[in-house]
């Protein structure tokens, strides 16, 4: 092929060729920078992004989890809550039952005990009744069987955290007192020490679990939050820009743009020197 050719600027071909290279690869640096993503959708690298889309999946699921997670913390909790009340009250009427098992008691002292005994009796139905959340009562026996706390623990939904629930209601196998529970005698006061001796003691076991299980549904938690951070940071790691690296490959590019630009303008100009040759 001639090189010197009004016809065909093989120069000015090779200038262009250059240049629109070089403004593509700018181009594409400036997206870079402006989203600040290296890959920012399935044109620029379908593989990443499809394997990034998935992990964005992950863990916005997980966003899901952590709430179901958060609202079975806190439905144990103020079950744990209301059980304690419980324990205090039970152990209150622990020391009036033994005050009324004095065989010595005038009437109207025993009369007094009761009346105390019988108060701290319906604070416990109070209580049980009210320590729900969410509509989730754990202590007041309502279903059967009682309410069983599932929370979600993958993004899968196959997995589940279960918090089983403790029936302290006054008729519940744990108190076994009864609504109409009372010292009124003092062989009813004598008998009470014992019955209440014992669900002192399961209310404590059933606190245990609870409390068990609060805390696992917490960890969980925590690792749930450190999951979605990890992904979250390799979702980065595949599709973020290091920007100080494009910073001065933008530079480059704009200075071999520049080149570029007076290389097609030399070579336009080969032309004008063919012409010279035909000047008298």
């Amino acid at each position: 092929m001639p090189y010197n050719s009004v016809n065909t600027n093989v120069g000015a071909m090779i200038a262009l060729q250059n240049l629109n290279a070089t403004n593509a690869d700018l181009a594409m640096t400036q997206n870079r920078i402006n989203t600040g993503k290296k890959v920012a959708n399935a044109k620029d690298n379908g593989a990443i992004w499809a394997i990034a889309q998935n992990q964005r999946a992950t863990s916005g699921a997980l966003n899901a989890v952590k709430e179901s997670l958060q609202r079975s913390i806190s439905t144990v909790d103020v079950s744990i809550a209301g059980g304690e009340t419980v324990s205090d009250l039970l152990v209150q009427m622990k020391e009036k039952a033994l005050a009324a098992s004095d065989s010595s008691l005038d009437a109207a002292s025993r009369t007094a005990l009761n009346e105390d005994f019988i108060s701290l009796r319906d604070q416990i139905g109070k209580a049980v009744t009210n320590a729900t959340f969410n509509g989730i009562n754990m202590l007041d026996g309502s279903v059967t069987p009682p309410t069983t706390i599932a929370a979600l623990a993958d993004d899968t939904g196959s997995s589940k955290l279960t918090v089983q629930a403790q029936d302290m209601s006054l008729n519940g196998a744990i108190l076994n007192l009864g609504t109409t529970a009372s010292i009124g005698t003092q062989p009813t006061a004598s008998a009470m020490i014992a019955t209440i001796g014992t669900a002192i003691a399961n209310v404590s076991t059933a606190l245990s679990k609870l409390g068990t299980g609060s805390k696992s549904l917490s960890s969980h938690l925590t690792f749930i939050g450190k999951l979605q951070d990890s992904i979250d940071a390799g979702i980065g790691n595949l599709v973020d820009a290091d920007l100080a690296k494009e910073s001065a490959k933008l530079t480059a590019l704009q200075t071999k743009q520049q080149l570029g630009v007076q290389a097609l303008s030399i070579a336009n100009q080969m032309p004008q020197t063919i012409m010279s040759l035909f000047r008298q």
